[in-house]
């Protein structure tokens, strides 16, 4: 699956809300992934955390943050988990009102080299 997370910080509100978007359709699958558009995902999951609770995890380290930010619905896998926390401490450092976008293509987590135990 492909998938991209939209994580926005917004001072002024103390807010940070992320958005979870996957490629769905099926008539996609020999898409390369540079040549998908925005309208070949759709949107999953929008969900929103309070800025004080996400500067404390953030505080306490990543996997605090990345516990706090999983929720029943936004559940991502731990490498992505770890990257969408990375960059939410990233956009923590900066006092104005950021985005980022993430994209993950699960097929490159399976392009591993595999040790042979003889």
């Amino acid at each position: 699956m492909r998938q991209k997370y939209r994580i926005c910080q917004s001072r002024k509100k103390n807010t940070l809300n992320i958005k979870e978007f996957a490629v769905l359709d099926k008539d996609t699958k020999n898409v390369d992934s540079s040549m998908l558009r925005e309208d070949h995902f759709d949107l999953i999951c929008d969900q929103d955390y309070d800025g004080e609770t996400i500067a404390r995890a953030a505080a306490a380290g990543c996997d605090e943050l990345v516990e706090t930010l999983r929720t029943p619905n936004l559940y991502p896998i731990a490498p992505y988990a770890e990257k969408i926390a990375e960059s939410v401490l990233d956009l923590s450092r900066r006092d104005e009102d950021r985005c980022v976008e993430l994209f993950f293509d699960d097929n490159e987590l399976f392009v591993s080299e595999i040790p042979i135990h003889r």
